[in-house]
């Protein structure tokens, strides 16, 4: 019987650092012999000169697009996604507090100690604006923090309040709160042992598509 899926859900998108592909421009040096690009200065949005000559306009529309690729040229840079995100979950927004709290518990922002050490992660203040969060009804925070008090991570271990939290985000529909809202009946872990109840909210997860719930569906078989 799988017991509480530790999962955070994520709400900052990882960043991805992509390689441009490089095409072979026809070199017709001999073999062992390293071609030598004449002396030039190409901006990041330029072909070099040798390649230039060497290309059609189509293969120099594509290169151009590995090289520089479309998009918007004022985009944000992380840390100015982060100071965005903290000033919309300081101004209260629900889903930045959440972000904000899922970024301190794994590390993506960074946080000291009392003695200026940097942490690793920080769960404590994780917690706090989970709590933010929760208390205005998001329902991925009320799941969130249900598993900080049900794992006791910057917050006392209480079973009792995990279980009202995974309730509460279990019955807007949070599919990972449902499949946990099972376990602990099923486990009898802040509330009293219900089967029945166990089963009712994994068919919901499962029923959603989460397979952790129908493997415990068919655990109870």
């Amino acid at each position: 019987m799988k017991i509480l899926i530790v999962v955070l859900l994520a709400a900052i998108p990882m960043l991805m650092l992509a390689g441009c592909g490089e095409k072979d421009p026809g070199n017709t040096s001999k073999p062992g012999t390293p071609a030598k690009l004449p002396d030039e200065f190409t901006s990041e949005k330029e072909i070099p000169s040798i390649l230039e000559n060497e290309l059609t306009p189509e293969e120099k529309s594509a290169l151009l697009q590995e090289i520089m690729p479309a998009g918007p040229g004022n985009e944000a840079t992380p840390e100015e996604k982060f100071v965005q995100l903290r000033k919309d979950a300081e101004a209260g927004d629900a889903k930045a507090q959440n972000g904000l709290g899922v970024m301190f518990y794994t590390g993506e922002a960074i946080s000291k100690d009392s003695s200026g050490k940097i942490l690793t992660n920080d769960p404590v203040t994780a917690a706090a604006w989970f709590h933010r969060s929760a208390a205005q009804g998001y329902a991925d925070a009320q799941f969130n923090l249900g598993l900080m008090y049900a794992n006791g991570e910057g917050v006392a271990k209480d079973p009792a309040k995990a279980v009202e939290l995974f309730q509460k985000a279990a019955e807007q529909g949070n599919v990972d709160a449902q499949n946990n809202l099972g376990v602990m009946y099923y486990a009898g872990e802040g509330v009293p042992r219900d089967e029945a109840k166990a089963k009712e909210w994994f068919k919901k997860a499962a029923a959603q598509g989460n397979a952790d719930a129908q493997a415990n569906l068919d655990a109870m078989k």
